[in-house]
């Protein structure tokens, strides 16, 4: 009974982690709460791979809601073995937490690649990716953000909001790795064994 509260717990938490995920991405297409740049395409690249709006927010709500009907007791009725059920919803519930972690997974590295490319803003040579080729290093030097002339404040805006995205992704990642350990450790300490017995269904 704990470690089925305990994975409920989990599994309600990654709501919230792809609501904010969601919010997030949309804010990173407004530097500073402003339409014109999205409209215009002068915002980064990787904002258009909707990392945060689909992978790690709508498709991880979808996740979520199908781990907590598999986690209600009263779903158990695949087959006519209570076990049985049970054996099949335990598979089902790895097979989904795998692809929260894949989902999630996908914003974190994304999020991560455009953390490190910088911001797409005006310099003094036009529009392009100033920081492209620092390797990340414009990240602890923030006396060269000022090259970015537009949008103000740009450089700050990337960096919070992908460090927010990539932090929440990284929750996910780490709740559904949970989930996954939880379904096997009920496998392998024999809550219910994952073999069909002939004879069972």
């Amino acid at each position: 009974m704990g470690t089925r509260k305990c994975g409920d717990c989990l599994t309600g938490l990654l709501i919230p982690l792809a609501l904010w995920s969601i919010v997030v991405n949309i804010l990173l297409y407004f530097p500073n709460g402003q339409t014109f740049y999205a409209a215009s395409n002068k915002i980064t690249s990787y904002v258009w791979y909707f990392e945060g709006i689909c992978f790690s927010g709508i498709l991880m709500l979808i996740i979520a809601t199908v781990l907590l009907a598999l986690e209600n007791k009263n779903n158990y009725k695949c087959c006519q073995s209570e076990n049985c059920s049970k054996r099949y919803m335990t598979l089902l519930s790895i097979i989904f937490s795998a692809l929260g972690i894949a989902f999630s997974g996908y914003c974190l590295v994304i999020s991560a690649l455009a953390l490190v490319q910088g911001p797409y803003c005006r310099t003094l040579h036009g529009w392009e990716y100033a920081f492209e080729n620092t390797a990340g290093r414009f990240l602890t030097d923030s006396s060269i953000w000022t090259q970015c002339l537009e949008p103000a404040h740009v450089v700050e805006w990337n960096i919070i909001l992908f460090s927010i995205l990539i932090s929440l992704s990284t929750l996910q990642v780490i709740v559904c790795l949970l989930k996954v350990g939880i379904q096997l450790s009920k496998i392998l300490c024999g809550t219910y064994s994952i073999i069909i017995q002939p004879g069972v269904i």
